[in-house]
């Protein structure tokens, strides 16, 4: 723990950070978090960070520590002292310190901690053979819009799908309807349609989706908003996930059934080339 990392205000070395034991983020997981991708040395979709960081904050009555320009400035310092190209910045917000108690006081000063994470460097230009997914339950609360430092659902779900060689989990609803992947938006294409199921509560209103869906319709292809099963993400012509350090990543197999021909589709490549161009210029 070298890297240089952020803490209410102050820049030190990981291993120096500290919080209270008596913190809620730690005792309650009261508190919530952004991971913004950095590619070519720079933040992408900022806005649209800053806009969901808000909006988790005001849905659990957060007080709010620091400001848009303030975040960039912290992100654009762990870039500097990291010399971090590809990756990307984890922010973390708490409620803040207090003797245990599951009903908060409005007083309470919040912590704020950041750091950087390198991927695999040239990971955005690299050649990609697809990827596996695993289907599991989804285990997680309903307020799945919130994005809060409650990951165990994911946890859960990833370590299962790790465990059966796969990449990814895919969580499945109790109606048997695809919701997401345990740390990414998944899609499905059939023909020249893309099916993205609809932004409720029930799913993480994901960032790279958002850009991602803009870069379809410049591309030509339809976009259905709707639910859809596992039966049919497994029978679909093409299949992608998408997320802040994943960009557009190809899923060939789910549960390990081939999707389409088993290798990435025609249109995922397009793509995914199409939205890293348009992160890259924006």
């Amino acid at each position: 723990m070298t890297q240089t990392v952020y803490l209410n205000g102050s820049y030190m070395p990981g291993g120096e950070a500290k919080l209270s034991i008596f913190d809620r983020g730690l005792l309650f997981a009261d508190a919530v978090y952004e991971g913004l991708g950095v590619l070519d040395g720079k933040v992408i979709d900022f806005a649209m960070h800053m806009g969901r960081l808000q909006a988790s904050m005001a849905k659990l009555n957060f007080p709010v520590p620091l400001g848009p320009e303030e975040i960039l400035e912290i992100c654009n310092h762990l870039i500097s002292e990291n010399n971090l190209t590809e990756g990307f910045i984890y922010l973390h917000i708490t409620r803040g310190e207090a003797d245990r108690d599951y009903v908060y006081s409005d007083a309470l000063k919040p912590n704020a901690f950041a750091f950087s994470q390198e991927t695999v460097s040239g990971k955005a230009d690299a050649p990609v053979s697809g990827v596996s997914m695993k289907s599991h339950p989804d285990l997680r609360w309903k307020r799945r819009d919130i994005k809060t430092s409650n990951l165990l659902g994911q946890v859960i779900a990833k370590t299962a799908a790790s465990q059966a060689g796969a990449y990814e989990a895919l969580m499945v609803d109790d109606e048997g309807y695809v919701t997401e992947g345990g740390a990414t938006s998944f899609f499905i294409i059939r023909g020249k349609t893309l099916l993205a199921r609809p932004v409720t509560n029930e799913i993480l209103h994901g960032i790279t989706r958002q850009t991602m869906l803009r870069v379809v319709e410049e591309l030509g292809y339809a976009i259905e908003i709707r639910r859809f099963t596992l039966e049919e993400a497994q029978a679909a012509d093409e299949a992608f996930l998408t997320g802040a350090s994943s960009y557009v990543e190809p899923v060939i197999e789910i549960d390990g059934q081939p999707i389409g021909a088993g290798v990435p589709g025609d249109f995922t490549l397009r793509l995914r080339s199409a939205y890293l161009q348009a992160v890259r210029s924006a």
